[in-house]
Protein backbone atom coordinates (compact mmCIF):
# COMPACT_ATOMS: atom_id res chain seq x y z
CA UNK A 1 0.00 0.00 0.00
CA UNK A 2 1.52 3.09 -1.14
CA UNK A 3 1.89 5.92 1.77
CA UNK A 4 0.65 8.33 -0.29
CA UNK A 5 -2.51 6.60 0.08
CA UNK A 6 -2.28 6.96 3.70
CA UNK A 7 -1.71 10.02 3.79
CA UNK A 8 -4.93 10.50 2.03
CA UNK A 9 -6.71 8.36 4.07
CA UNK A 10 -6.38 9.89 7.24
CA UNK A 11 -7.24 13.44 5.84
CA UNK A 12 -10.36 11.91 5.40
CA UNK A 13 -11.12 10.43 8.35
CA UNK A 14 -10.02 13.89 9.70
CA UNK A 15 -12.00 15.92 8.19
CA UNK A 16 -14.82 13.47 8.18
CA UNK A 17 -15.50 15.27 4.66
CA UNK A 18 -14.16 14.15 0.96
CA UNK A 19 -14.30 17.88 -0.26
CA UNK A 20 -13.03 19.89 2.82
CA UNK A 21 -9.96 16.74 2.48
CA UNK A 22 -9.68 17.07 -1.23
CA UNK A 23 -8.26 21.29 -0.66
CA UNK A 24 -6.55 20.51 1.99
CA UNK A 25 -4.79 18.04 0.10
CA UNK A 26 -4.69 20.08 -2.83
CA UNK A 27 -6.34 17.50 -5.19
CA UNK A 28 -9.67 17.08 -6.75
CA UNK A 29 -12.80 16.09 -4.92
CA UNK A 30 -13.34 13.54 -7.50
CA UNK A 31 -10.01 11.87 -7.79
CA UNK A 32 -9.80 11.38 -3.73
CA UNK A 33 -13.24 9.68 -3.58
CA UNK A 34 -12.16 7.28 -6.27
CA UNK A 35 -9.26 6.03 -4.80
CA UNK A 36 -10.88 6.05 -1.13
CA UNK A 37 -13.19 3.53 -3.07
CA UNK A 38 -10.40 1.70 -4.93
CA UNK A 39 -8.17 1.43 -1.17
CA UNK A 40 -11.52 0.08 0.29
CA UNK A 41 -11.36 -2.46 -2.66
CA UNK A 42 -7.43 -3.18 -2.18
CA UNK A 43 -8.29 -3.93 1.20
CA UNK A 44 -11.58 -5.46 1.37
CA UNK A 45 -13.40 -3.74 3.65
CA UNK A 46 -15.87 -0.95 4.05
CA UNK A 47 -13.54 1.77 5.75
CA UNK A 48 -16.72 4.79 5.74
CA UNK A 49 -19.92 5.15 6.83
CA UNK A 50 -21.22 7.71 4.16
CA UNK A 51 -23.76 10.14 5.36
CA UNK A 52 -25.14 13.01 3.49
CA UNK A 53 -22.86 15.90 4.73
CA UNK A 54 -20.23 13.41 6.73
CA UNK A 55 -18.17 10.85 6.90
CA UNK A 56 -17.84 8.09 9.63
CA UNK A 57 -15.20 5.21 10.32
CA UNK A 58 -16.27 1.73 10.59
CA UNK A 59 -14.55 -0.28 13.01
CA UNK A 60 -12.12 -1.94 10.36
CA UNK A 61 -11.58 2.33 9.31
CA UNK A 62 -10.36 2.93 12.91
CA UNK A 63 -8.23 0.17 12.69
CA UNK A 64 -6.23 1.50 9.48
CA UNK A 65 -6.79 4.97 11.05
CA UNK A 66 -4.35 4.00 13.77
CA UNK A 67 -1.66 1.86 11.92
CA UNK A 68 -1.49 4.36 9.24
CA UNK A 69 -0.84 7.03 11.44
CA UNK A 70 1.81 5.24 13.40
CA UNK A 71 3.32 4.15 9.74
CA UNK A 72 3.33 7.50 8.83
CA UNK A 73 5.16 8.74 12.05
CA UNK A 74 7.54 6.51 12.00
CA UNK A 75 8.67 6.71 8.46
CA UNK A 76 8.96 10.61 8.99
CA UNK A 77 10.83 9.40 12.06
CA UNK A 78 13.40 7.38 10.40
CA UNK A 79 13.78 10.04 7.48
CA UNK A 80 14.93 12.49 9.95
CA UNK A 81 17.17 10.32 11.51
CA UNK A 82 18.50 9.03 8.30
CA UNK A 83 19.06 12.29 7.04
CA UNK A 84 21.06 14.32 10.03
CA UNK A 85 24.38 14.63 10.17
CA UNK A 86 27.12 12.73 12.06
CA UNK A 87 27.43 15.15 14.53
CA UNK A 88 24.07 16.58 14.52
CA UNK A 89 21.25 15.75 17.42
CA UNK A 90 17.62 16.29 15.66
CA UNK A 91 14.35 14.65 14.79
CA UNK A 92 11.50 13.66 17.21
CA UNK A 93 10.98 11.62 20.54
CA UNK A 94 8.15 9.65 21.22
CA UNK A 95 7.26 9.20 24.54
CA UNK A 96 3.65 7.39 26.18
CA UNK A 97 2.21 7.62 29.00
CA UNK A 98 2.02 10.55 31.78
CA UNK A 99 5.07 12.06 31.60
CA UNK A 100 6.99 12.75 34.96
CA UNK A 101 8.37 15.95 36.53
CA UNK A 102 12.12 14.31 36.25
CA UNK A 103 10.92 13.27 32.21
CA UNK A 104 10.06 16.49 31.75
CA UNK A 105 13.37 18.31 32.97
CA UNK A 106 15.07 15.72 31.13
CA UNK A 107 13.54 16.81 28.10
CA UNK A 108 13.68 20.48 28.93
CA UNK A 109 17.70 19.98 29.37
CA UNK A 110 18.18 18.15 26.18
CA UNK A 111 16.52 20.34 24.37
CA UNK A 112 18.62 23.18 26.10
CA UNK A 113 21.43 21.70 24.60
CA UNK A 114 20.19 19.99 21.23
CA UNK A 115 17.25 22.46 19.91
CA UNK A 116 16.67 20.79 16.93
CA UNK A 117 15.04 17.96 19.28
CA UNK A 118 11.38 17.69 19.59
CA UNK A 119 9.53 15.22 21.85
CA UNK A 120 5.89 14.04 21.23
CA UNK A 121 3.90 13.14 24.07
CA UNK A 122 0.88 10.24 23.92
CA UNK A 123 -1.33 9.98 26.28
CA UNK A 124 -3.04 6.31 26.33
CA UNK A 125 -3.40 3.48 29.05
CA UNK A 126 -1.06 0.94 29.35
CA UNK A 127 -2.30 -1.44 27.45
CA UNK A 128 -2.54 1.04 24.31
CA UNK A 129 1.06 3.16 24.88
CA UNK A 130 2.57 -0.82 25.47
CA UNK A 131 1.31 -1.55 21.86
CA UNK A 132 2.71 1.59 20.55
CA UNK A 133 5.98 0.89 21.80
CA UNK A 134 6.38 -2.66 20.70
CA UNK A 135 5.69 -1.28 17.20
CA UNK A 136 8.26 0.94 17.20
CA UNK A 137 6.21 4.35 16.83
CA UNK A 138 6.97 5.37 20.67
CA UNK A 139 10.50 4.95 21.80
CA UNK A 140 9.78 5.18 25.39
CA UNK A 141 6.77 4.82 27.91
CA UNK A 142 6.17 6.15 31.46
CA UNK A 143 4.81 3.22 33.26
CA UNK A 144 3.46 2.70 36.76
CA UNK A 145 6.29 -0.12 38.39
CA UNK A 146 6.07 -3.06 38.31
CA UNK A 147 7.61 -3.32 35.02
CA UNK A 148 7.87 -6.71 32.69
CA UNK A 149 11.35 -7.19 32.62
CA UNK A 150 11.09 -9.83 30.17
CA UNK A 151 9.71 -7.85 27.30
CA UNK A 152 11.74 -4.07 28.29
CA UNK A 153 14.40 -2.58 29.57
CA UNK A 154 13.21 0.54 32.08
CA UNK A 155 14.88 2.64 34.99
CA UNK A 156 13.22 3.29 37.76
CA UNK A 157 12.89 7.35 37.94
CA UNK A 158 12.67 9.50 40.95
CA UNK A 159 9.25 10.11 41.06
CA UNK A 160 7.00 8.74 43.60
CA UNK A 161 3.35 9.02 44.55
CA UNK A 162 1.37 8.44 47.34
CA UNK A 163 -2.32 6.08 47.53
CA UNK A 164 -5.18 7.76 49.43
CA UNK A 165 -8.82 7.87 49.15
CA UNK A 166 -10.73 11.03 47.61
CA UNK A 167 -13.95 11.01 49.77
CA UNK A 168 -17.45 12.79 50.51
CA UNK A 169 -15.97 15.82 53.33
CA UNK A 170 -18.62 14.42 55.72
CA UNK A 171 -17.88 10.86 54.94
CA UNK A 172 -17.30 8.83 58.24
CA UNK A 173 -13.74 8.03 57.15
CA UNK A 174 -12.72 11.62 56.10
CA UNK A 175 -12.88 12.41 60.30
CA UNK A 176 -9.02 11.03 60.47
CA UNK A 177 -6.17 12.46 58.77
CA UNK A 178 -5.40 9.15 57.08
CA UNK A 179 -7.10 6.35 55.41
CA UNK A 180 -6.71 2.67 57.08
CA UNK A 181 -7.38 -1.02 56.24
CA UNK A 182 -10.85 -0.67 57.45
CA UNK A 183 -12.01 2.32 55.60
CA UNK A 184 -11.01 0.73 52.15
CA UNK A 185 -12.77 -2.42 53.28
CA UNK A 186 -15.80 -0.60 54.25
CA UNK A 187 -17.10 1.82 51.54
CA UNK A 188 -17.58 1.17 47.52
CA UNK A 189 -14.21 1.63 45.81
CA UNK A 190 -13.57 3.24 42.44
CA UNK A 191 -9.86 1.83 41.45
CA UNK A 192 -7.45 1.42 38.37
CA UNK A 193 -8.11 -1.95 36.46
CA UNK A 194 -4.51 -2.73 35.89
CA UNK A 195 -4.94 -6.16 37.63
CA UNK A 196 -0.98 -5.41 39.13
CA UNK A 197 -2.03 -2.54 40.81
CA UNK A 198 -5.27 -4.20 42.25
CA UNK A 199 -3.58 -6.83 44.16
CA UNK A 200 -0.95 -4.27 45.45
CA UNK A 201 -3.85 -2.61 47.21
CA UNK A 202 -5.47 -5.96 48.53
CA UNK A 203 -2.10 -7.72 49.74
CA UNK A 204 -1.73 -3.84 51.33
CA UNK A 205 -5.35 -4.53 52.82
CA UNK A 206 -4.38 -7.82 53.84
CA UNK A 207 -7.46 -9.21 51.63
CA UNK A 208 -7.91 -10.67 48.08
CA UNK A 209 -8.81 -8.30 45.14
CA UNK A 210 -12.57 -10.27 45.16
CA UNK A 211 -13.46 -9.11 48.71
CA UNK A 212 -12.74 -5.83 47.58
CA UNK A 213 -15.93 -3.81 46.87
CA UNK A 214 -15.14 -2.24 43.68
CA UNK A 215 -17.90 -0.14 42.42
CA UNK A 216 -16.56 0.85 39.12
CA UNK A 217 -12.75 0.55 37.36
CA UNK A 218 -10.47 3.06 35.45
CA UNK A 219 -7.16 3.29 33.39
CA UNK A 220 -6.54 6.79 32.61
CA UNK A 221 -7.58 9.77 34.68
CA UNK A 222 -8.20 13.33 32.61
CA UNK A 223 -8.51 16.55 34.14
CA UNK A 224 -10.53 16.72 37.61
CA UNK A 225 -11.08 13.05 39.15
CA UNK A 226 -13.78 14.56 41.86
CA UNK A 227 -16.87 13.71 39.35
CA UNK A 228 -16.10 10.03 40.36
CA UNK A 229 -17.09 10.69 44.19
CA UNK A 230 -19.56 13.61 43.59
CA UNK A 231 -21.61 10.73 41.58
CA UNK A 232 -22.00 9.06 44.34
CA UNK A 233 -20.77 5.64 42.91
CA UNK A 234 -18.24 5.29 45.35
CA UNK A 235 -14.52 6.31 46.75
CA UNK A 236 -11.23 7.10 44.55
CA UNK A 237 -8.52 5.06 44.89
CA UNK A 238 -5.64 7.57 43.23
CA UNK A 239 -2.56 9.02 43.72
CA UNK A 240 -1.95 12.21 45.05
CA UNK A 241 -0.40 13.11 42.21
CA UNK A 242 -3.55 13.29 39.98
CA UNK A 243 -5.30 15.62 42.35
CA UNK A 244 -6.74 18.94 41.14
CA UNK A 245 -4.14 22.04 42.21
CA UNK A 246 -7.78 23.21 43.82
CA UNK A 247 -9.37 20.41 45.46
CA UNK A 248 -13.26 20.65 45.75
CA UNK A 249 -14.67 21.68 49.07
CA UNK A 250 -17.33 19.03 49.26
CA UNK A 251 -14.22 16.67 49.00
CA UNK A 252 -11.15 15.65 50.97
CA UNK A 253 -8.28 13.30 50.50
CA UNK A 254 -7.05 10.61 53.09
CA UNK A 255 -3.65 8.87 52.61
CA UNK A 256 -3.07 5.59 53.27
CA UNK A 257 -1.97 4.63 56.57
CA UNK A 258 0.77 2.59 55.87
CA UNK A 259 1.91 4.90 53.25
CA UNK A 260 1.56 2.87 50.03
CA UNK A 261 3.51 4.77 47.54
CA UNK A 262 3.89 4.09 43.81
CA UNK A 263 7.05 4.63 41.38
CA UNK A 264 7.39 5.25 37.19
CA UNK A 265 9.64 3.99 35.04
CA UNK A 266 11.40 5.39 32.03
CA UNK A 267 10.83 1.59 29.90
CA UNK A 268 11.90 1.07 26.19
CA UNK A 269 11.30 -2.41 24.23
CA UNK A 270 14.50 -4.67 24.94
CA UNK A 271 16.93 -4.79 22.18
CA UNK A 272 15.74 -0.99 20.81
CA UNK A 273 17.44 0.24 18.23
CA UNK A 274 17.12 3.95 18.87
CA UNK A 275 18.44 7.06 16.99
CA UNK A 276 20.37 9.43 18.28
CA UNK A 277 18.26 11.86 19.80
CA UNK A 278 16.59 8.75 21.33
CA UNK A 279 20.28 8.00 22.80
CA UNK A 280 21.06 11.21 23.87
CA UNK A 281 17.52 11.19 25.77
CA UNK A 282 18.10 8.36 27.71
CA UNK A 283 21.66 9.49 28.59
CA UNK A 284 20.41 12.64 29.80
CA UNK A 285 17.42 10.99 31.98
CA UNK A 286 20.11 8.62 33.38
CA UNK A 287 22.69 11.41 34.21
CA UNK A 288 20.16 13.03 36.18
CA UNK A 289 18.93 10.07 37.87
CA UNK A 290 22.76 9.30 38.92
CA UNK A 291 22.58 13.24 40.57
CA UNK A 292 24.39 14.59 37.46
CA UNK A 293 21.74 17.62 36.09
CA UNK A 294 23.35 18.67 32.10
CA UNK A 295 21.27 22.01 32.84
CA UNK A 296 23.36 22.85 35.91
CA UNK A 297 26.71 22.51 33.65
CA UNK A 298 25.77 24.99 31.12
Amino acid sequence: METRLLRYFLAVAQEKNITRAAESLHISQPSLSKQMTELEQRIGKRLFIRGKRSLALTDDGVLLYRRADEILALMKKTEEELSSGAARICGEIAIGGTPTASVMKAAAALRGEHPDVRFRFYSGDATDVTERLEHGSLDFAVLLEPVDSAKYDYRPLNDRARWGLLMPRNAPAAKKQVAEREDILNVPLIMHHRAGLQREIARWARTEVERLNVAADYNVVYGDPSAFVKSGLGCLLITDDHLPRQPDPALCFRPLFPALEVRSALVWKRRAVFGKAAAAFLKTCEDMLAGNDPAAKR
